[in-house]
């Protein structure tokens, strides 16, 4: 198991490094492009502003260091009351600079978040586009990556992007004054006298480096190792998530005791993860902290013999410290910030993988053996030749062309398993896996209805309304549809935001999904086994729908044959032939229901 979650950490290494640059290149044309690329650039030049004049109080803070120790080691009472009503004013300068940088701060995290979040919702919710992902590994647990991972994503964005701005400045403002304390300083090695030009600026390189080349090869694991933590931890989301909503199903089979067991193993390869994230943290703190305690001395080791061979007072001494932690604390930021950087690295490849993969949608879409689809003539709906490819054959309609007039009502009729489900989603355009054209009517609208209806949460005017505003229809429509469906027990609550989708059974659900198509009076609706869910009153009330109060409707049920006859005019079949070789382009296909 170690040797397994070792290989995969080393694998998922590997595949950053090599993806680091394209995909930050992905994120940054996703920023570039967005509505709040105005803003943000305000905001960045604010923050750099902020951090050059912080930069400059810190130096002034510097250069105070020397007069006000020199004060206290000729304990001259006066000027060390001037020096500390200097460090007032340079203390209130940077307080307010500091607040502003945090208030900057935490703005550029908000708005990157939106910018984001508004970018990876909008491709992904863009017409079947979710669907189609959904059926990749890569669109597994959208929900994990368009929420935690975005959020994470934007926070440590904004933090190192600062911190490594606030660094820069930093160095190069006290890499200059650090070389010209160091100019004059002199080493005496036994009776050789050594003159090295800015001697404190090389130490500081060497000692920052020696711990950033240290650092990252302890600590370079990390970034494969947190992102398997968090492909494990969305795994885990996933089912809680799943056992939650379908907790009915679940306690009416007794199935408490597998679900728990599912769960735990879930568990377990996150606690696995972490451990293995905390092990990697752990060795890289023997470096980090201790580098950070040789630091509290380095400056003073390194400016003592100037200072002892009476070259530096005792301020100039406590200037050059000041400087040199300056310049090796900006140097260090890579040390200090390796975990952090590695966790940032691995969510930005959640990331940059997910948007890329949705951008790359309508590519992946093109190429031979798809189904057309085409707009004709209004109140015509054909199929030529339409054959759908499922995972182990195809299905296809037996009838090489076929034809629906405006307001016909007709089934398409299959046995088990014969791919049903995928040919209406092939005719809503949800399944481009296989030949033929399919040509609906230009300008008319279309409703589906899967065998499960979708009550979004709201109000019940919302659920009838949805996707349009409730403001779309009359007031008194929503009513009448509800009476004419059998459900004018739910009138007084129409106003009321509820889960519909648990306080009703199933066949109340249908009624009100027939009561949408009721209000919204559709040109065409196309239904997945709709009537074949339901019996007994609730059937006669829906075909006596579909004969009545949608007339004018064109309907294709696609289901089976038995138990419709009063409704459907006209019936076309599905034939299923198992795969005896595999077309071009069918090896894309996955299991998709």
């Amino acid at each position: 198991m170690a040797t397994e979650t070792g290989e995969t950490a080393l694998q998922s290494t590997n595949a950053v490094k090599a993806a680091l640059l394209p995909e930050l290149g992905v994120m940054l044309r996703v920023f570039w492009t967005s509505s709040i690329r105005t803003k943000f650039a305000l905001l960045a030049t604010a923050i750099v502003l902020v951090v050059a004049m912080t930069a400059y109080g810190q130096i002034k803070l510097n250069e105070w260091n020397q007069p006000f120790y020199d004060a206290l080691a000729r304990k001259d009472w006066q000027e060390f009351l001037n020096q500390l009503f200097r460090f007032a004013k340079i203390a209130v300068a940077l307080l307010i600079l500091n607040v502003a940088q945090v208030w900057l701060n935490q703005t550029i995290k908000i708005k990157l978040r939106e910018g984001l979040v508004l970018d990876l919702v909008g491709e992904w919710l863009k017409p079947g586009r979710a669907f189609r992902l959904s059926t990749l590994p890569i669109g597994i647990n959208p929900d994990q990556r368009l929420h935690e991972d975005a959020r994470h994503l934007t926070e440590l964005s904004t933090d190192l992007g600062i911190g490594l701005l606030q660094a820069s400045i930093l160095l190069l403002s006290f890499v200059s004054v650090l070389w010209a304390l160091s100019s004059g300083f002199v080493l005496h090695v036994g009776s050789t006298t050594l003159a090295i030009p800015g001697y404190l600026v090389w130490a500081a390189v060497f000692y920052a480096g020696s711990a950033s080349l240290l650092s990252y090869l302890v600590g370079r694991r990390l970034v494969g190792l947190n992102a398997e933590r968090y492909g494990c931890e969305a795994d885990l989301r996933y089912g809680l998530m799943r056992v939650s909503e379908h907790i009915d199903a679940i306690t009416l089979a007794n199935g408490e005791p597998d679900e728990k067991r599912r769960i735990n193993i879930d568990l377990a390869k996150v606690l696995g993860a972490m451990r293995s994230l905390a092990w990697g943290q752990t060795r890289l703190t023997w470096v980090t902290a201790g580098y950070g305690w040789i630091a509290l001395v380095a400056p003073i080791g390194a400016a003592a013999p100037a200072y002892f061979s009476g070259s530096l007072s005792f301020g100039g001494l406590m200037v050059t410290v000041g400087a040199f932690n300056q310049v090796q604390s900006s140097l260090r930021w890579f040390i200090d910030n390796f975990s952090v950087i590695a966790d940032w690295r691995a969510t930005l490849l959640r990331i940059s993988s997910f948007r890329r993969a949705v951008a790359q949608d309508d590519e992946a879409r093109d190429g031979v053996n798809r189904i057309q689809l085409a707009q004709g003539e209004p109140g015509h709906y054909r199929m030529n030749r339409l054959t759908v490819f499922v995972a182990d054959g195809s299905t296809r309609l037996r009838e090489e062309s076929a034809a629906i007039a405006a307001g016909e009502k007709v089934a398409i009729v299959g046995e088990r398993r014969s791919g049903k489900t995928l040919l209406f989603r092939a005719l809503a355009g949800l399944w481009s896996w296989g030949s033929g054209q399919v040509t609906r009517p230009k300008d008319e609208t279309i409703m589906y209805m899967p065998r499960a209806p979708y009550l979004p949460p709201g109000s019940l005017r919302e659920v009838l309304a949805y996707p349009a505003p409730v403001s779309s229809f009359k007031a008194d429509a929503y009513e009448m549809a509800l009476k004419e469906v059998g459900l004018a027990g739910l009138l007084p609550a129409l106003d009321e935001a509820r889960r519909w989708d648990r306080e009703l059974n199933d066949d109340d659900q249908q009624a009100l999904a027939f009561a949408r198509l009721i209000l919204q009076k559709p040109a065409w609706i196309i239904m997945d086994e709709v009537l074949d869910s339901v019996s007994g009153e609730p059937h006669r009330r829906l075909e006596r729908i579909l004969r009545e109060d949608l007339k004018q409707s064109g309907v294709i049920h696609i289901g089976r044959s038995e138990g419709h006859e009063k409704v459907f005019t006209k019936t076309f079949h599905l034939t299923f032939a198992r795969r005896t070789s595999e077309p071009s382009g069918e090896q894309h296909i996955t299991q998709a229901g």
